[in-house]
This record gives structure tokens, sequence and C-alpha cells, in this order.
């Protein structure tokens, strides 16, 4: 019978963190580049690891949308292998956070329902019709109950059946009508 090797967790997975110091974000057109410094080490194929590196397009993941939207954000490459994670963005000078902040935003773009005009159910699908901000928006759910995230019991984010996201702040905001339109699911 073979001896089971205890392992620790630090030899299995290891954490780049991605800071102001090792850093430096740019804007190239429409996409993000990275410079950054990593530590020398080697890896799990015996060849070096780390030094400066550049990459020409990352993208940015929030591990936590919800609760930390600026904290704990994944780096990837062009590949989505991860290259470090951030922190907290508001470690960064001011104009490099409002940089990151606006692709996250950019990325999780979710428009804020301010009135629900109406809800009706067909064969499995919900179709909405909606203001926000002043205009009217329409989509269908699919598995209506699925598709409704409640972050707190009053915030909830809504998941059509194009991955489009659309957020209530507050439920107990909506209009009276808005509301038992929407209390069902809640």
């Amino acid at each position: 019978m073979s001896e089971l090797k205890k392992t620790a967790l630090s030899d299995v997975v290891s954490i780049t963190y991605i800071t102001r110091d090792n850093a430096e974000f740019r804007r190239e057109g429409d996409f993000l580049s990275l410079r950054v410094t990593l530590p020398v080490g080697v890896g799990p194929d015996g060849e070096p690891t780390g030094g400066e590196k550049y990459y020409e397009r990352i993208y940015l993941h929030r591990s936590f949308p919800y609760e930390h939207p600026y904290e704990y954000i994944s780096v990837l490459d062009r590949d989505s292998a991860e290259i470090g994670i951030i922190s907290d963005i508001n470690d960064f000078p001011e104009n490099i956070a409002d940089m990151l902040k606006s692709e996250l935003d950019r990325k999780y773009y979710a428009p804020v329902i301010d009135k629900i005009l109406s809800v009706k159910e067909r064969y499995g699908y919900s179709y909405w019709e909606v203001i926000s901000d002043g205009r009217k928006l329409s989509f269908n759910m699919r598995d209506t109950f699925r598709n409704i995230l409640k972050v707190t019991p009053e915030h909830v984010f809504l998941n059509d059946s194009d991955s489009n996201r659309y957020e209530i702040k507050d439920t107990e905001k909506l209009d009276r009508k808005s509301y038992k339109r929407i209390e069902l699911y809640l």
C-alpha cells in the first residue's frame, strides 16, 4: 500500500499579487495592457518563471462581483490564464484606479431598473417591460426563479435569456405596482 504524502496548500497554489510597485497598466486603443515584474522561481515543469513580462491584452475578472466589486480582481491574459490578483484597486494611483474601475464597470454593466411596467409568463419564459434611466427596455427570462439573484433581500440582479444583467438596487423603493409585479419572484 502506498503512503499518502501530505502537501501544504502553498505547495499546490501560489498567488501572485499585482500591486502599484510591480505593475504598469496602460490603455492600448480599446484594450488594457500590462507590464509586470513577477517573482522569480521555478515552475512545475522545472522551467524558470518570473521576471518582467509584458501582456499586450489583459482581462479583469471580479472574484466577488457583488460583495467586493473593486477588490480581489483577477487579471487574466488573452488565453484566460491568471497572471495575478489585485487585492484592492484603490491601492493604485487615482488615474490607474479609475481606468481599471472603468474597465470593470464596462464588463459588468447592468442597467438599473427604476420601474417595472409588465411581466408576462408564457411557455416557461417571462417577458419583461421596464424603465431604466428614463428608457423603456424589454427582455425575457427563461426559468425566472433561477435567474433572479438576491444579493440582499432588497438588492437583486436579473439575468435574461441573452446573459444580460439588470439590477434593482432596492425592491422596497419601487413604486407599489412595480413591486407587486416582481413580488412573486422574491
